[in-house]
């Protein structure tokens, strides 16, 4: 991975704050963000390790106006070499002509061995080139996702980068989540929208109608094997996702088999004893 050595630092991540007067900077050494991008672009290795270095070289915006390629990096990092594929909704670029494509790029090369497929509301057919296939439509159409799982096959990785409309990422969750591979991961970006109503979002928190209230009670199904109230039937989610991780307008969810069991019946023995 690519690191920036500052004085008797050894070589390490760069994970940056914002720090006042002073703008972004890594919160072990220091060095600046401006700084760790002049470093990382001036490397000359073919095809470098780090996925903020190809983000910058693709022009991409998950770093830059965003944050998010540290994270993509450690959760990314054990598929790298694996042959997936992976389907990123939003390409980017909006109706301009021949504009976006640059994250399904980096992809490309960060996963040397992936599949890279797109969807995007406009036609990005321009953007194909050898592992990387475009389909256009409307990102909340079951019909159409199914049938891009059908050409594509399994699922390894699905980024929601698309309309960032709350209403649109929970119709897209519902139908390729069940679709991902059983060890997949799936991400959505740009969760700030939930809190926003000019997005569909709403200015109330705890609204239960929002994307963030759906990735916030995925988080409670983590733990559904304590849950006191019975009976309850664990839902498909509850069962098969192993992780929740949230960042600053980013959210991981990993998938897998949730069924660690639970001790509550011991613990709690007068609440069970009736």
């Amino acid at each position: 991975m690519t690191s920036l050595k500052t004085g008797m630092d050894a070589p390490h991540e760069h994970y940056f704050v914002r720090v006042e007067d002073l703008g972004d900077r890594c919160w072990r050494c220091g060095v600046s963000g401006a700084d760790h991008a002049r470093s990382v672009v001036g490397t000359d290795a073919a095809e470098p390790d780090d996925l903020t270095q190809l983000a910058i070289r693709f022009r991409t915006d998950k770093w830059g106006d965003h944050r998010y390629t540290p994270h993509y990096q450690r959760h990314f990092a054990h598929l790298r070499d694996r042959p997936i594929n992976l389907l990123e909704i939003g390409i980017g670029g909006y109706a301009r002509d021949g504009q976006g494509g640059a994250s399904l790029r980096m992809w490309k090369h960060f996963f040397a061995r992936g599949n890279i497929y797109g969807l995007d509301i406009q036609d990005k057919s321009f953007v194909e080139e050898p592992r990387i296939r475009v389909f256009q439509g409307d990102q909340s159409d079951p019909d159409l996702l199914t049938s891009i799982v059908e050409e594509a096959g399994r699922l390894d990785v699905i980024i929601d980068d698309g309309s960032h409309v709350p209403e649109h990422i929970i119709a897209t969750f519902k139908v390729l989540f069940p679709l991902l591979a059983d060890d997949g991961i799936y991400v959505v970006e740009d969760t700030q929208t939930s809190y926003w109503p000019e997005w569909g979002g709403s200015a109330e928190v705890d609204d239960p109608g929002t994307s963030m209230a759906m990735l916030k009670r995925l988080a409670d199904g983590l733990n559904y094997e304590e849950f006191v109230t019975e009976p309850y039937e664990p839902s498909y989610t509850d069962l098969n996702i192993v992780g929740v991780s949230f960042y600053h307008n980013l959210a991981f969810i990993q998938k897998g088999r949730n069924e660690e069991g639970t001790r509550k019946r011991k613990i709690l023995r007068k609440r069970y004893s009736a």
